[in-house]
């Protein structure tokens, strides 16, 4: 009782800044350390890495404290932080924070586990502390234009491409985990649907875990959707293409080009145009949206149920047996809904 009615204090207590720390002082937690060290209403206390060359990057890149402990981030006194270290550790650490009353963003993918998972989001429940997902393609501008260019469609199909080159970080994760639970999270989103079926195909072909994935999914909603993600492309390629039943919208998330085909004719002809897109930071946008969480003007944009069910996907796909080649076979042509 007295954890809750301390972060309800913290959330109607909105007229100081929000005191907040980074745990994890890698690409991703220097950035969001950068970031948020330039928000309105917003007190960046330091960035906890154990590493001293993480913290000197750090304080190199954003000026601000670095400590080598949890502990002497938690001695200045915080009302939130950001999570970003190694997967392994969200749980360990989102606890922590938790049991002091302390609001948390956890990066994707929000534990190594869904039993772990389950008990951040329960733990973070009890203690009424604000917890969100860090699914930062979400706030891609040019997710959000396609998003909004299907509202209220009538979706058939969802197509995402995400390739690149083998990254120079080391990991303790394929591409399933480390990108295509993104995607997960997006056809979720967009169908607004839970994901009922999973056909995975995995390849390791350099590395010992899996660095080829082609994913298929079926919603609840009956919507068909497929992931290829790989490690082997030269370059990197984020696209996606939405088939409804009344338009054909492709995005492509680097560029951020967003293109509608519609008013489709028997003869076969059609209307294109592109769509507007904003030229918002995703990181940003996220960081804002869960301080605005924080402070209790909005829910939490990626809750941390959303975030376990596209874990438990994730998962699933890495679990799930292939299918022999043999029993997929067709002969002749195939026939292309949508």
């Amino acid at each position: 009782m007295n954890a809750k009615v301390s972060a309800a204090g913290a959330k109607a207590d909105i007229g100081r800044a929000l005191r907040v720390g980074v745990i994890g002082a890698g690409v991703m937690g220097s950035n969001h350390a950068r970031v948020l060290a330039g928000l309105p209403g917003v007190l960046l206390i330091g960035i906890v890495d154990p590493l001293p060359e993480h913290r000197t990057r750090a304080i190199d890149l954003v000026g601000c404290r670095a400590f080598e402990s949890l502990d002497q981030l938690f001695a200045e006194g915080i009302d939130a932080v950001t999570i970003a270290a190694p997967t392994h550790l969200h749980h360990e650490i989102a606890l922590a924070c938790i049991a002091r009353n302390i609001h948390i963003l956890v990066e994707k993918p929000v534990a190594s586990t869904v039993e772990e998972g389950r008990e951040i989001v329960a733990a973070a429940e009890r203690a009424g502390v604000t917890l969100m997902v860090g699914h930062v393609e979400r706030f891609n501008p040019a997710v959000a234009a396609i998003k909004q260019a299907i509202s209220g469609e009538d979706i058939l199909s969802i197509g995402i491409t995400r390739v690149g080159p083998f990254p120079p970080r080391m990991s303790n994760v394929g591409v399933v985990i480390d990108l295509a639970v993104h995607d997960i999270d997006l056809i979720r989103w967009f169908t607004e649907s839970d994901i009922v079926e999973v056909q995975p195909q995995l390849s390791s072909a350099v590395a010992e875990r899996e660095d080829i994935a082609l994913l298929q999914f079926r919603t609840a909603s009956g919507v068909l959707a497929h992931i290829n993600t790989n490690w082997l492309t030269p370059f990197k390629a984020r696209n996606v293409t939405v088939a409804t039943r009344g338009k054909y919208v492709m995005g492509d998330l680097l560029t951020r080009q967003v293109t509608e085909c519609f008013g489709f004719k028997p003869d076969g002809s059609y209307s294109m145009r592109h769509l507007p897109v904003g030229h918002d930071e995703p990181l940003r946008a996220e960081l804002i949206a869960f301080l605005d969480a924080v402070r209790g003007d909005k829910l939490p944009a990626v809750s941390g149920d959303e975030g376990v069910a596209s874990l438990e996907i994730a998962i699933r796909c890495l679990e799930s047996p292939a299918r022999p080649a043999a029993s997929t076979m067709r002969k002749g042509p195939r026939r292309i809904a949508g």
